[in-house]
């Protein structure tokens, strides 16, 4: 698996592996989230012209997976993360994520952001394996952008099902030298 950036012949792609990856919220209850429209070719292409999409592509550069991300308050927020399910419990989600954690942190952004579903297992129960933590509405990491994000999200529909904002810390990547 190589992660790159995204160019504009894998766009289509990409609405594809939305597609796919929304199919499985249809066995818990979640019909709307697994007929919700993937972003538009419009919507992928500015994340793309802006460096802020990357797929993961499988040995004939073929996307399985990608990951957009928006700077919010500091953070790397990813707004989308979507691995199609033939690729799926292969890594392949936490690579892009990983990825991400990099490009973050060489630009100097203090952590990476996101908004899920508080009670799907590939959802938040996910992301805190991946050293995520929930933000409570009283923490002040909980900054105003989130709290945008998530209004719009609720919206949006949403908020039908629990949903939560996570955080995860990026440590310093060239810590000082301790005596």
């Amino acid at each position: 698996m190589r992660i790159r950036a995204a160019v504009a012949a894998d766009l289509p792609l990409l609405q594809d592996i939305e597609r796919a990856a929304g199919e499985p919220f249809r066995a818990l209850g979640m019909a709307a989230i697994a007929d919700d429209d993937p972003p538009s070719p419009e919507a992928l292409e500015a994340y793309r012209r802006a460096g802020r999409a990357w797929v993961a592509a499988d040995a004939a550069d073929r996307p399985v997976a990608y990951l957009l991300t928006d700077p919010v308050d500091g953070a790397a927020h990813i707004e989308q993360v979507s691995v199609h399910p033939d690729a799926a419990r292969r890594g392949v989600g936490r690579a892009l994520i990983e990825h991400l954690a990099a490009v973050a942190g060489k630009e100097g952004l203090t952590a990476l952001t996101l908004t899920t579903f508080a009670e799907v297992p590939w959802n938040a129960p996910y992301y805190a394996r991946l050293g995520f933590r929930p933000l409570a509405d009283s923490d002040p990491a909980l900054t105003e952008g989130l709290r945008a994000i998530a209004r719009a999200e609720a919206a949006h529909g949403l908020a039908a099902w629990p949903r939560v904002c996570m955080r995860r810390d990026l440590s310093d990547p060239d810590p000082p030298d301790t005596p």
